[in-house]
């Protein structure tokens, strides 16, 4: 009598269900697991889990001005003075000055962090598992509310069978077992896969986090895949752990911090549910971990991070923001870190 309101219950649930558990699995799968690194994380992959692209743009970018390769003036124009580029972030920042050598510091930053170059060192911390993919994330949030959605439909289901049953008692006499019992079943199955997919509010998985306290402990950390004096490695390790408010310049401090501001400075946690355009897959920043060096987009735009998450997978490997919609960065960008985040 009740039989086709459970096997439309289960047409709801199962194939959603199923949907669901395989995207949290592959948000939380390592494809690269490595261990921590300790101290001895790059200067760019540092700022990219610290503070997202944004950060990971910065530190490029001063790394270039400390070294006398790059001119940054008062008024925020970015002059490129030897076009020789160290690696794959250098040459998207000289493509981004372009051919005069010189451009606005905000379009070129925006441009930098939401390159290839810097997206693809957020996959590689992805992989990891020191980061979760903030597209992933965002997909396995998105079946969580559609999985919810049929555990209420399970429930009004059950609310109708039980009293079409309960109205064919009382007239016919019936004394056959109430169909609650299947819909409960269905419900409590529904809630342990629920839980079980519940994501965290950070993109740094905790082995991210644990890599980040390793090189936030002791001694201040300092990049050694840089090479220059001392008191300019020990500026951008402070940089890439803490954001443009430890800049020991006032002026650049300010000038930066300004530009931050004129971009839009993008939250630490939540799922604003807008969307990016283009190629890029991380937008924001990198959650509670994070700094305010983050922003992407034109000038009225932001992106918030990420609110999707994984749990880890072992010691050392767990696996991998949502812009605005108005001219933003890129495309999987659902609520942490990517574009000139």
């Amino acid at each position: 009598m009740w039989s086709g309101e459970i096997e439309v219950a289960l047409v709801l649930v199962v194939p959603t269900g199923v949907a669901l558990l395989a995207a949290s699995r592959r948000l939380r799968r390592v494809p690269q697991p490595r261990g921590l690194s300790g101290r001895g994380l790059g200067l760019l992959d540092t700022a990219f889990l610290a503070g997202g692209p944004a950060r990971a743009a910065d530190a490029a970018l001063i790394r270039m001005q400390q070294q006398g390769r790059v001119i940054i003036s008062r008024d925020g124009t970015v002059t490129v003075t030897d076009p020789r580029p160290a690696d794959a972030v250098e040459a998207a920042l000289i493509d981004a000055v372009g051919p005069g050598r010189r451009r606005d510091g905000t379009a070129v930053r925006r441009e930098v962090a939401r390159s290839a170059a810097v997206q693809q060192i957020g996959n590689a911390l992805a992989d990891r598992g020191l980061m979760r993919r903030p597209d992933r994330q965002r997909t396995v949030v998105r079946l969580r509310r559609l999985f919810g959605l049929t555990l209420l439909a399970t429930l009004v289901l059950g609310v109708v069978a039980t009293a079409s049953w309960a109205g064919h008692s009382f007239d016919e006499g019936y004394s056959g077992a109430p169909p609650v019992f299947p819909f409960v079943a269905v419900l409590i199955i529904g809630v342990i896969v629920m839980v079980g997919t519940r994501p965290d509010r950070s993109r740094i998985t905790p082995a991210g986090r644990r890599q980040l306290s390793l090189m936030r402990e002791g001694a201040p950390w300092y990049p050694h895949d840089v090479v220059g004096a001392p008191a300019g490695l020990l500026l951008l390790g402070a940089l890439a752990l803490e954001g443009v408010d430890l800049l020991p310049d006032e002026d650049l401090r300010a000038l930066l911090l300004a530009r931050q501001q004129a971009v839009g400075t993008p939250g630490s946690s939540g799922d604003s549910g807008s969307s990016c355009s283009g190629s890029v897959t991380w937008c924001g920043s990198s959650g509670s971990d994070g700094g305010s060096s983050s922003s992407c987009g034109s000038s009225s735009t932001s992106c918030g991070s990420s609110s999707g998450s994984c749990g880890s997978s072992g010691s050392s490997c767990s696996s991998g923001s949502s812009c605005s919609s108005g001219s933003s960065c890129g495309s999987s960008c659902g609520g942490g870190g990517g574009c000139g985040s």
